[in-house]
């Protein structure tokens, strides 16, 4: 049996032939109001509006989202299913995004763990914490790739890549759908935002979009992901909302998918301010026609299409097509069955257990200078310093669905539980995370002056990243670099925390700050997680999903870029790089430290010469070179030495995590399938080229030894 059915939707790749005809039977009972009402999608504020109950009664709404609770789901399901003409049941959403109310990392801090396994334990959690409060529908997970720090929603993604971020969408969607449906969002292209600001224009080529920026849909296609949401972003002038090409060509049609598309939130309506639709109603039939099935909160579909179906502007067929899609999600889902999918949530300690673990391989150790990390928890006194730092509110990050502040355990609070008697915690705010005064600076640097190590806890508030937070420049808001420096010039050594939701720049801190540790937005255990990595009880290892610049204007800045026709070379002007920085970025793709050091030695491929159907078995030595236990990511890879195509300088390709005792090797398999090293040609096919292909494994996308082979016809 397939991984694939492990999970609710077994029930449907198996689905006999009388379930498909009692469908076809409720199809042929349904009025044209009732159609249009299944492709109806609308927003509460918690619980059902009474407007929106008598839209229920009357077969006029498919579904409903952001009902919060089985005491509020299980009423509007039992008017659904006792009070409408055809008692169909309804969906019910929630943008359940890294948990329900047992928050863990944001997506691009678990992204980090480079651990599959875990993101589909998180999101099973998430699900079925959801599931127990009503809720059979999530609007994740968001697999956008995205290579612009300053777009909000990186947070909600896995980062730049698009091996990895496939991994993470496959993942994320068979541990949801356990238990509710998963949503994989937005097709497409959405993270490629001109300047990094939300909802904006796309300018993709085809060949960049099937490369880079599809691979995390169809591998979402491929684990048996429900739905999709439509995108807001245009892509080359034709909106993502309205775009046959994604929703028919390529969805349907080229990758086999059964399941329906949603719009995102009036994403519909907005072809008009898009400009290619002068009404509601026609807004309303390009995106019916182009095959987005359900239409989120603008009402356009059951208000402004019945004339045009009439008349024969859209046809019958294309409304029937859309329903049918949506009732058969709901008889996969057990709605039919079951409308009410009465669920347990696991218990409290198995979720805040999964919570801290995760949390803490989501951590990346990002400097660690004369190495003053891991502390010593009787190292005598330690300031806590930062407006982060006893905050209880902002690791939960953006999207945290309904978590709470009360469940957050903080820096300070993590920090408390670690010393042991004699060793005395002080701690002082120094400053609002964006004050623009500095009246508290001094109780800060006060703390420090009287402290062995000062452990500054700076960032973002929570809601500066994700939907519509982008942001223009990537430093510390407010006065917190200053901050940062006020107390580093007392010369008691500094441990930088960061909580935040993308890369930023620090170009003071990258140089004068001894330890940095990058924690992102951790969830509920955000303070255990980072007190277990500062004083040594977990060994991070976690590695960037994106990369860091080291300042502005690299932006957008990717490992997996082409070549130029000039490369960088520091002997020659006239090559493509700045006068004023390097052209490297801060940390790149991959990075990140250990408490330990690894080395690697005795590269070796199975093979010198392969054809497309063959598997290269890469074999390496890993060696736990210090005196700590440590799990290190062995990173694969590969490059396309000559091609009819300008291709990446390196594309991931394979990754493991080990962990290693203190002088332990191990011989590290890491396994290259040929017919992996696909682009797409001059032709726009599919293709692997004949040729040389290099390949280089290590810690991250910069480093790592060489081999090569060739592949051959």
């Amino acid at each position: 049996m397939s991984r694939l059915c492990h999970t609710l939707f077994c029930a449907v790749l198996l689905a006999s032939p009388a379930a498909a005809q009692n469908l076809d039977s409720l199809l042929g009972r349904m009025t044209l109001a009732e159609k249009l009402g299944q492709l109806n999608l609308l927003s509460a504020n918690g619980q059902a509006s009474p407007q929106q109950l008598q839209l229920v009664r009357a077969g006029k709404l498919g579904g409903l989202f952001n009902v919060i609770g089985a005491e509020n789901t299980t009423p509007v399901q039992r008017v659904a299913v006792t009070e409408s003409r055809l008692k169909i049941p309804l969906l019910f959403g929630l943008d359940v995004i890294h948990g329900y109310r047992t928050i863990f990392p944001i997506p691009l801090g678990e992204a980090s763990s480079f651990d599959p396994d875990a993101a589909e334990a998180t999101a099973r959690a998430a699900g079925q914490e959801a599931a127990a409060f009503g809720i059979n529908w999530t609007y994740a997970p968001m697999v956008d790739i995205a290579r612009d720090p300053r777009w909000g929603r990186i947070a909600e993604g896995s980062g730049e890549d698009p091996y990895l971020g496939s991994l993470l969408a496959a993942a994320r969607v068979r541990g949801f759908q356990q238990t509710i449906f998963a949503t994989a969002k937005h097709f497409a292209g959405y993270g490629a935002a001109e300047a990094g600001r939300e909802y904006n224009e796309t300018e993709i080529s085809q060949r960049t979009m099937r490369e880079i920026y599809l691979p995390p849909f169809k591998a979402a296609v491929d684990a048996g992901v429900a739905s999709l949401m439509s995108a807001f972003n245009d892509i080359a002038g034709v909106p993502a909302s309205g775009n046959a090409w994604l929703t028919d060509t390529v969805l349907r049609r080229e990758w086999g998918f059964t399941g329906f598309v949603v719009s995102d939130w009036t994403s519909v309506a907005e072809l008009i301010n898009h400009g290619v639709a002068g009404s509601r109603a026609e807004a309303g039939r390009r995106g019916l026609m182009a095959g987005v099935d359900m239409d989120m909160q603008s009402s356009i579909y059951v208000d402004s299409l019945a004339a045009l179906v009439r008349s024969n502007r859209i046809p019958l067929r294309v409304v029937d097509s859309a329903v049918m899609r949506i009732l058969r999600a709901k008889k996969r889902l057990g709605l039919f069955r079951d409308p009410y999918r009465a669920h347990t949530a696991p218990p409290n300690a198995e979720l805040r257990a999964l919570a801290r673990r995760v949390a803490g391989e989501s951590i990346v150790l990002l400097k660690n200078e004369r190495s003053p990390l891991p502390l010593d928890p009787n190292a005598g006194t330690i300031a806590v310093i930062g407006p982060l730092a006893d905050n209880k509110e902002e690791p939960l990050g953006p999207w945290h669905t309904q978590g709470q502040a009360s469940d957050v355990v903080t820096v300070l609070q993590g920090v408390k539980s670690k010393v042991v008697a004699g060793t005395q915690v002080v701690y002082a705010q120094g400053s609002g995370i964006e004050d623009s005064a500095t009246a508290g600076f001094a109780e800060a640097v006060a703390a420090a002056r009287q402290a062995k190590v000062a452990i500054l806890v700076l960032g973002e508030r929570g809601d500066m990243s994700g939907e519509a937070a982008s942001r223009s420049s990537l430093g510390l808001p407010g006065v917190q670099e200053q901050l940062l420096e006020a107390v580093a010039a007392t010369g008691t050594p500094v441990v930088l925390v960061l909580m935040n939701g993308r890369p930023l720049i620090l170009e003071w801190a990258w140089d004068h700050v001894p330890a940095i540790v990058e924690t992102w937005f951790l969830g509920v255990e955000a303070g255990n997680a980072t007190a277990d990595v500062l004083f040594g009880a977990v060994n991070p290892s976690g590695r960037l999903p994106v990369t860091f610049p080291r300042v502005l204007g690299q932006i957008p800045l990717y490992y997996n870029h082409r070549n130029t026709g000039r490369p960088p070379d520091p002997n020659n002007k006239y090559t493509s790089k700045y006068i004023d920085v390097p052209v490297t970025p801060r940390y790149p793709f991959g990075f990140g430290l250990s408490y330990t050091t690894f080395s690697y030695s005795n590269l070796k491929l199975s093979a010198a010469r392969a054809r497309v159907a063959d598997t290269v078995t890469a074999t390496v030595t890993v060696t736990n070179a210090g005196n700590r236990e440590g799990t290190d990511v062995v990173q694969l890879y590969v490059r396309d030495e000559v091609a009819s195509l300008s291709r990446p300088v390196r594309e991931l390709k394979a990754f493991r995590r080990v962990a290693l005792r203190p002088a332990e090797s191990r011989t590290v398999e890491l396994r290259i399938a040929v017919r992996d090293l696909w682009f797409y040609g001059l032709d726009m096919k599919r293709v692997v080229e004949p040729g040389t292909f290099r390949v280089f494994v290590g810690p991250s996308s910069a480093e790592g030894l060489e081999a090569s082979f060739e592949c051959i016809p």
